[in-house]
């Protein structure tokens, strides 16, 4: 099970700390994501992180790899995304993401608004 919490309602320059905490796992051999649903749109890839936390990866995006990063703590079983300077075009739902086996697992999404 992977449970997101973190998310609200901010103003533009404010900063969020997401986390996921994963449940029923072996959390350490596991690569961790992050994606996002904006209003619209397609879910897309924000940011993952390998097994041990020694390699992440961004969305190819200078501005996403300027102000989010991934990281995690393997004895909390929790993976982190901070977002600093957050615009309104950050407004979407975030969710925690991890393939286990080749079958993707989801939290049920933590709702990020930011206002202008």
């Amino acid at each position: 099970q992977l449970v997101e919490s973190g998310g609200g309602l901010v103003q533009a320059g404010d900063s969020l700390r997401l986390s996921c905490s994963a449940s029923g796992y072996t959390f350490s051999r596991l690569g961790m994501g992050w994606f996002r649903h904006l209003p619209g749109k397609e879910r897309e890839f924000v940011a993952g992180i390998s097994p041990d936390g020694g390699r992440t990866y961004y969305a190819d995006s200078v501005d996403i790899r300027a102000r989010f990063t991934i990281s995690r703590d393997n004895a909390r079983n929790t993976v982190f995304l901070q977002m600093n300077s957050l615009k309104p075009e950050d407004t979407a739902v975030y969710y925690c993401y991890t393939p286990i086996r080749g079958v993707p697992y989801w939290g049920q999404g933590t709702q990020v608004t930011v206002s202008s």
